[in-house]
């Protein structure tokens, strides 16, 4: 009867191997050692890297254990001489009920373990470089930190470089870069919250924020929305932008990303709240007022008057690259008396012998450089550069000595190209934003520009970043939001936190040299 039983529990473990389903939450361990390393051997089938090494200790031969890792993610050096080395030579008696406490507490010499029967846990603590240690005679396993990646140094994010500052930026390792976050805020202040998304790539995010300063609704909003995403995988910080973003559609940002973690640093000290994602150097911050995309990261390593000088540049910059095409085809193609005589006959002149329209010569000379730009960008550095100097400029000066294109319009694409550049956050709001407002000049004339540019000017008006307004000068604290937007005051005017975005009762930034009690 004994044997009848223990041989249909055998048969029991063999159909629930053989019939494995993607619902790993319905498994756990038991106190089977072969069944145990069976099932997660069956979970790495076809898994080249996959490893399992048995160990018996040399003082009791009936103590067996098992340790299961993936080869190329662990640091073999860890494992040989703090985990392996301890259970073959340790004299610890085996007792039934503390025993796995006993190999947890004093025999294993590593830095980070823990026990759990979660056969889904082990899954994805294994493939992110843990060791699995199974004990013969129990249900739970312990978890061993020994991950050992290969990863890029820390170096200044090309995108982002800066005159003064630090010359640090992000790397693809979440526990990495939270490092540097806390070598910046050496506070107990600073909260990381981790979160799991994606169920095939189970990618692993950190929530990170000031508890004193962040306002709790923005917060509670932001987990709400992290906890409805559903999809395979994670691979970068812009699946999750597209999933938690306010108006989806809109070509216009409404969460921040940076490679820097004093950007970071500093707008988790403005009550924003930061997201790291692992695998990817790009870090997240929200919520995103529309003015930030004129600002910079060295904004606050250089006097006022040169940052406040540099915000106007770029502002001016985004309305030009946005509207110059436009304005220039209303004028040219249906108000020729805007213009100064002299100017419209040298344009005319010029214009001639061009067999194309001058709205369809625009786009077409606008595309070209599109094409450019983006050729520039994905060759290797040093061809980019030359491809996109050179191209321009043979493009440009055959395209006009051809009488394919006439010289103004050469101009007019140069000038609307090298602003684009002053904004590079903006890059694809600015050419969906430029071929609109083309598109309707072009129909319509300066009635079609304005009717695009009003459309575009209500939009960014009522633009959103989690419930908070992008724009917005009318309600309380607007004279706060105005010291730090397009001119930034100095330090001393800065005392207050955005009413928005911070928590009500710290709006009072914490520094000594307040300045003007009014300010």
């Amino acid at each position: 009867m004994l044997f009848s039983k223990k041989k249909n529990e055998e048969l029991l473990f063999e159909n629930k191997l053989n019939n494995l389903n993607n619902n790993l939450a319905e498994y756990i361990l038991t106190e089977e050692l072969d069944y145990n390393v069976d099932l997660i051997s069956k979970l790495f089938e076809n898994v080249d890297t996959y490893t399992t090494r048995k160990i018996i200790n040399e003082n009791d031969s009936k103590l067996k254990y098992v340790l299961i890792y993936c080869e190329g993610l662990v640091n073999n050096e860890v494992i040989n001489e703090s985990i392996i080395k301890p259970l073959v030579l340790s004299r610890n008696k085996r007792t039934k009920k503390y025993f796995l406490d006993t190999v947890q507490n004093e025999i294993i010499q590593i830095g980070s373990m823990k026990k759990t029967n979660s056969v889904k846990e082990i899954i994805e603590k294994i493939t992110y470089g843990d060791t699995l240690l199974i004990i013969d005679g129990y249900n739970e396993a312990l978890l061993l930190n020994t991950p050992k990646f290969n990863l890029r140094s820390v170096s200044e994010p090309e995108n982002e470089k800066i005159l003064l500052g630090p010359r640090e930026g992000f790397t693809e390792s979440i526990l990495f870069n939270i490092s540097m976050l806390h070598r910046k805020l050496r506070t107990n202040d600073l909260k990381i919250i981790y979160k799991t998304l994606g169920k095939r790539s189970n990618t692993k995010i950190a929530i990170c924020y000031m508890k004193s300063i962040v306002k709790k609704e923005i917060l509670q909003d932001l987990n709400e929305r992290l906890d409805k995403i559903n999809i395979d995988g994670i691979l970068d910080s812009n699946y999750i932008i597209e999933l938690i973003k306010d108006n989806k559609l809109s070509p216009f940002r409404t969460i921040g990303t940076t490679e820097r973690p004093d950007v970071v640093v500093g707008k988790m000290l403005e009550g924003r709240i930061a997201l790291l994602i692992d695998g990817t150097p790009v870090a997240l911050t929200l919520p995103y007022l529309f003015v930030e995309n004129f600002q910079s990261s060295e904004d606050y390593y250089l006097g006022f008057y040169y940052t406040s000088f540099s915000r106007i540049i770029r502002a001016l910059g985004f309305i030009i690259t946005c509207t110059i095409p436009a304005l220039y085809i209303a004028i040219v193609a249906f108000h020729h008396e805007m213009i100064p005589t002299s100017l419209f006959l040298n344009i005319t002149m010029e214009r001639q012998s061009v067999p194309l329209p001058a709205s369809l010569e625009a786009f077409v000379m606008l595309l070209v450089f599109e094409i450019l730009r983006e050729t520039g960008v994905r060759m290797p550095t040093g061809v980019g550069q030359a491809l996109s100097i050179v191209g321009a400029l043979v493009i440009g000066q055959a395209a006009v000595e051809a009488k394919l294109v006439a010289a103004p319009m050469i101009i007019i694409v140069g000038i609307t190209g090298i602003t684009s550049l002053l904004i590079p956050k903006m890059n694809a709001a600015n050419i969906i934003v430029r071929f609109t407002n083309l598109l309707l000049s072009s129909i319509f004339g300066l009635f079609g520009f304005l009717i695009s540019s009003c459309y575009w000017l209500i939009h960014i008006i009522n633009l959103k970043s989690f419930n908070v307004n992008q724009v917005d000068f009318l309600e309380k604290g607007w004279k706060t939001k105005f010291n730090d937007n397009i001119i930034r005051m100095p330090w001393p005017k800065l005392r207050k936190r955005d009413y928005d975005i911070a928590n009500q009762k710290n709006l009072i930034r914490n520094n000594s040299n307040v300045g003007d009690e009014n300010a």
